[in-house]
C-alpha cells in the first residue's frame, strides 16, 4: 500500500510536548503485493443512492457487529497502529458474516509482529496491505487466544521486549504453558489451532466517499491512514479543520458514517487503537468529502476466507490434539453480502421494469 509517508520530517515528528513521534507507516522490502482482487467490487454492482444517511457497524439495528477496542501502546510503547487497525477490520467483517452469533473471533496482533517483520512491519512502523500479504502468503492469521499481544517485535528494545521471544517459531505462532516450571512444566508450540484466512484485499484510491461508503454498508469496516498530530489531544465531536496535514502516518479503520443534522454535513466514524480513554471511548469523528487528514487518500479493505467454527481439541497441556499432526480444523467459507444485496437490487430493478 503505497501509502504517503510524511516528507517534512522524515522518520520522526516532534509533538508540542517536545516528545518525538514515530510515522507508524512503512513499506517492507518483502511486501511485494499490495492488492489481490478477483472479483467486482461493491460499488460496480451496488447502486449507492441506496445507502442510509447514517450507518455504523457499532449500532445496526441495536447490535454492534465490531470486535474489541485496543490499546497498541501497552504493556510498552510500540509502533503496530498498522496491524491493529487491518487486523481489527478484518474480525469485524467477520463478525458481521456470523451475523454477530457466537463469541467474537478476535485475530492476533502479536503473531503479525512475531512472524511479518520482512513483509508487514514491526513495533517502528508497516502497512496495512503488507499485513493482508503475510496472512495471504502464510494461508492463516491465528486467534488471538494463540499469542496475546505483547506490543513487542524483534527490533524493539522497549520494556521487557529484550527478553519476549518474537522470533516466527511454532510456540510464537500458537502456545501454551502446563504448569509453573518449577513443578516440571513447559510451554509449547500447538500443531492445531483455530486461524483465520484472507481471500481478497485491495485500496481504494479514487477518493470517492460513495465508493468508501459502499465498501463499509456491504463488507464491514476499512483500514486508512490519517496524519494523527492534530488528534492527538481530541476530546471528541466531529474534527473540521480543513487545514491541517494530509500526508498520512498513523493507521485507523473507518466503521461506519453519521450526519450534522443542523449543517447537512457528513462525517466519518473511526476507530482508533489507543485505548477507549481516549477520544469518544477509543472512536473519533471527521468530516467526509474533504480527505481532512489524508483519510480517504487510500482506504484498503480485505475479505475473509475461512476461518475456524470447530476445532481439533487438545489436552489442557496442549498435547494429544485428537492424533492429528496437521492443522485441521472445521472451517467456515465466507459469503460476500454484497453479493446477495447486489442481485437483490438488480431483481427489484428487473421486477420494476
Amino acid at each position: 500500500m503505497m501509502l504517503r509517508i510524511l516528507s517534512a520530517c522524515a522518520l520522526l515528528c516532534t509533538m508540542a510536548n517536545g516528545q518525538k513521534r514515530f510515522n507508524e507507516i512503512k513499506i517492507m522490502e518483502g511486501h511485494t503485493v499490495f492488492s489481490v482482487v478477483e472479483s467486482p467490487l461493491p460499488h460496480t454492482y451496488v447502486d449507492s443512492s441506496s445507502l442510509p444517511e447514517t450507518f455504523t457497524w457499532k449500532n445496526k439495528d441495536g447490535e454492534s457487529y465490531l470486535t474489541m477496542n485496543r490499546n497498541q501502546h501497552i504493556p510498552q510503547y510500540c509502533g503496530s497502529c498498522w496491524a491493529h487497525g487491518t487486523l481489527s477490520a478484518l474480525a469485524d467483517r467477520i463478525k458481521i458474516a456470523r451475523g454477530a452469533v457466537g463469541p467474537d473471533i478476535n485475530l492476533s496482533i502479536q503473531w503479525v509482529l512475531n512472524c511479518g517483520s520482512k513483509i508487514a512491519g514491526s513495533c517502528y512502523g508497516g502497512s496495512t496491505t503488507g499485513a493482508y500479504q503475510l496472512i495471504k502468503d502464510r494461508g492463516f492469521v491465528p486467534f488471538e487466544t494463540c499469542e496475546p499481544y505483547m506490543a513487542c517485535s524483534s527490533d524493539s528494545k522497549e520494556g521487557f521486549c529484550d527478553y519476549a521471544h518474537t522470533t516466527c517459531e511454532l510456540e510464537n505462532v500458537c502456545r501454551t504453558c502446563s504448569t509453573f516450571s518449577e513443578h516440571g512444566g513447559t510451554c509449547v508450540g500447538l500443531k492445531t489451532y483455530p486461524y483465520a484466512t484472507i481471500k481478497e484485499y485491495g485500496v481504494i484510491r479514487s477518493m470517492d466517499t460513495n465508493e468508501i461508503m459502499t465498501e463499509i454498508y456491504t463488507r464491514g469496516p476499512v483500514s486508512t491512514g490519517v496524519n494523527a498530530e492534530p488528534i492527538l489531544n481530541y476530546e471528541g465531536g466531529v474534527f473540521v479543520n480543513a487545514d491541517a496535514p494530509k500526508d498520512v502516518n498513523h493507521i485507523v479503520s473507518i466503521v461506519g458514517w453519521g450526519k450534522d443534522t443542523s449543517t447537512g454535513k457528513k462525517h466519518w466514524i473511526v476507530r482508533n487503537s489507543w485505548g477507549e480513554y481516549w477520544g469518544e471511548m477509543g472512536f473519533f469523528r471527521i468530516e467526509m468529502g474533504n480527505d481532512l487528514l489524508g483519510i480517504e487518500s487510500e482506504v484498503a479493505w480485505a475479505t475473509p476466507g475461512t476461518w475456524t467454527e470447530t476445532n481439533v481439541p487438545c489436552d489442557e497441556d496442549g498435547a494429544n490434539c485428537s492424533g492429528s499432526e496437521s492443522m485441521s480444523t472445521i472451517q467456515k467459507e465466507y459469503v460476500d453480502p454484497s453479493m446477495l444485496m447486489g442481485t437483490e437490487q438488480k431483481s427489484l430493478r428487473a421486477a420494476s421494469s
